[in-house]
């Protein structure tokens, strides 16, 4: 099983293409974790892994399907590819991008977001690339205080944690895999299944009234 609690690595795009795309399921709300926590003793969780971070995450006006932060350091871009028949989103990987970022990758980076930005530069730093989403008028830049706690059931992988967006307080769960059948279990291991997928985007953007 991948930890995806590892540090990030710069990834070209055309390695990024390589990666198998896994489906995610995640909920935000209060009172998610008295839900989880005894639901996965209960389903015998192993956890693995405890990591906080600091990342910024920045939003279109325009689409949920270009997730795109800044963490460790990297401009990391994650895009919708579909949907599982169960409602479970699908994200491939893009690329993690070195600062400062290429000219030609800002521009296919906001592409996804559904923006045009006339680039007159030929590479980005981050600080050029707040920039670019503060002045936008479709563009936001948020601040992302994470605290997760990483487990696996029956090796699908799953999380709990706490999230701040500009300093607003969610607490948060959720399975990811490429084994659909397998995800779906431990969703309803969790007790989670009635509630609304919801990814970090939409979140986000409910906090900050975008």
């Amino acid at each position: 099983m991948n930890d995806v609690y590892e540090k990030n690595v710069s990834t070209s795009a055309e390695d990024a293409s390589k990666i198998v795309p896994r489906a995610e399921f995640r909920v935000f709300g209060q009172g998610i974790l008295d839900i989880v926590k005894p639901a996965m003793w209960k389903a015998q969780a192993k956890l693995f892994k405890i990591r906080t971070s600091g990342e910024t995450y920045f939003l279109s006006k325009l689409t949920n399907d270009a997730n795109v932060k800044v963490r460790d350091g990297l401009l990391d871009i994650k895009a919708k590819v579909g949907e599982t028949e169960d409602g479970y989103e699908i994200f491939q990987p893009k690329g993690k991008f070195q600062f400062p970022v290429k000219k030609d990758d800002v521009t296919v980076i906001l592409k996804n977001m559904m923006v045009e930005v006339s680039l007159e530069k030929e590479s980005y730093t981050l600080d050029e690339f707040i920039a670019i989403a503060n002045e936008h008028p479709d563009l936001a830049a948020v601040d992302v205080q994470k605290k997760r706690y990483g487990f696996s059931i029956d090796d699908t992988i799953c999380e709990y944690g706490q999230i701040c967006f500009n300093g607003a307080m969610l607490e948060t769960t959720c399975c990811e895999s490429e084994d659909y059948t397998g995800m779906k279990k431990a969703i309803a291991a969790l007790e989670i299944s009635n509630f609304e997928n919801v990814n970090y985007l939409k979140a986000a953007k409910k906090v900050i009234g975008m």
